[in-house]
């Protein structure tokens, strides 16, 4: 199942090139604040998974004529890893890894969506960055998770960006602009992917030329890891997202 937010804070389901509005049958307020409608479905998923799949089925508008929105605006964090490839690291010249270094904290108001411009700061000869990632949506309150059971805990997959001013301020300084994190289009639910996680392939082209082409397969710290490291730390919520860290290509 592909889920979206679309046009005023509407949730829609996403098939072939329609998506068919469910806000009303997940019981979502649309426009509510704080925008939490997508973290609550995801909470209640299970319960509503029938009744989402038979409204799925029903009259939906093209695709093309809606906007789509960021699929969850508000999470209680995203969990970013740094330099969670060694080809990144080599092209950044530093030692360390996700491994050892653990991660940092994205604010959710720096998230926006895949219709969202990425508006630059006003950094006068400095360096900003793209960088592709995989983003992990968390479906179910957490903690402590041990590896081998991480896959209960996704609910799915988006694609996102983690732009970056370079520079030798702290990280999340340089990280946390508004619009520095576009996620989207959509949520691809875990059971669309399972096993297959552990081998996606993401590619970033800008202005049509590919700048970065990498595997998860040559993660650093895998996606069972990560999860493991956050919630060894922390209580990850339904809607949290956890970036992946990107390959070479910056």
């Amino acid at each position: 199942m592909k889920l979206a937010r679309f046009g005023e804070d509407r949730l829609g389901i996403v098939r072939d090139d329609v998506i068919v509005d469910v806000t009303d049958v997940a019981g979502i307020a649309s426009g509510e604040w704080p925008p939490v409608g997508m973290n609550r479905l995801i909470s209640d998923f299970g319960a509503l998974k029938q009744k989402l799949e038979r409204a799925a089925s029903g009259q939906g508008v093209p695709l093309s004529s809606v906007r789509l929105l960021t699929p969850v605006p508000w999470p209680s964090k995203v969990v970013a890893y740094p330099v969670n490839y060694h080809d990144h690291g080599a092209e950044m010249h530093v030692g360390y890894r996700a491994d050892n270094q653990g991660f940092f904290l994205k604010p959710p108001s720096s998230i926006s969506g895949p219709n969202d411009p990425i508006v630059l700061p006003v950094n006068a000869g400095r360096r900003i960055d793209h960088e592709c990632e995989l983003a992990i949506v968390i479906g179910k309150e957490c903690r402590d998770v041990p590896r081998e059971r991480h896959r209960e805990y996704i609910f799915g997959y988006s694609c996102l960006i983690d732009a970056v001013v370079r520079g030798k301020e702290e990280r999340v300084a340089r990280k946390a602009f508004d619009t520095f994190c576009p996620v989207g289009p959509w949520i691809v639910t875990e059971d669309e992917i399972g096993e297959a996680a552990a081998e996606l392939q993401g590619t970033l082209w800008v202005n049509g030329e590919v700048k970065q082409d990498a595997n998860t397969r040559d993660l650093v710290l895998d996606i069972p890891g990560m999860i493991e490291m956050a919630s060894s730390i922390m209580t990850l919520y339904p809607g949290d997202i956890i970036a992946t860290g990107t390959p070479a290509g910056v």
